[in-house]
């Protein structure tokens, strides 16, 4: 095996390792919120924070969410600018820009390698009929398919990436 290949073969080796780690974390995540019964109500105001942050400090907040291929759900890692939250009409609606870092397609990325993408996230209660109609928050992006289960760590927090944000 000449070494290119093997170098190749190592780097997406470490590639699936890291889809391997953010699939673990994202589901320890969400254990948590379920086992805490976080409601849309405090997701709401979790979020109006870190919007209030990102006017004034630029923050952005990592995020795990899954991205639907092909019938499977891959976790993905990115940074998330929160814009504005919006409650209209029963709904509650989060206007976000998204500098994604990881996805198992593109790999490892640093903030700004890969085009930000604008979005529309929406928090809402989601019954656990398993649970004895336990609920929980949940946050889905709408403006597109594929992509829910948004999970945003208020505790990993950046505010310098605003330049990558365009």
């Amino acid at each position: 095996m000449d070494t290119q290949q093997l170098i190749h073969d190592y780097r997406r080796w470490l590639t699936f390792q890291r889809q391997a780690q953010l699939e673990r974390e994202h589901n320890a995540a969400l254990r948590e919120l379920e086992k805490a019964s976080v409601s849309a109500t405090r997701m709401t105001e979790a979020y109006r924070s870190m919007a209030e942050k990102a006017a004034s400090e630029g923050a952005c907040y990592r995020t795990l969410f899954l991205r639907e291929r092909e019938e499977q759900a891959l976790t993905c890692e990115g940074w998330l600018f929160v814009r504005r939250v919006l409650a209209e009409g029963g709904t509650t609606r989060i206007r976000a820009t998204l500098l994604p870092t990881f996805t198992l397609e593109d790999g490892p990325s640093n903030p700004g390698d890969l085009p930000a993408e604008k979005l529309t996230l929406e928090i809402f209660e989601q019954l656990k009929m398993d649970k004895g109609m336990a609920s929980m928050a949940r946050v889905d992006r709408v403006d597109s398919t594929g992509d829910l289960q948004f999970i945003t760590l208020l505790d990993s927090a950046r505010g310098d990436l605003r330049p990558h944000l365009k």
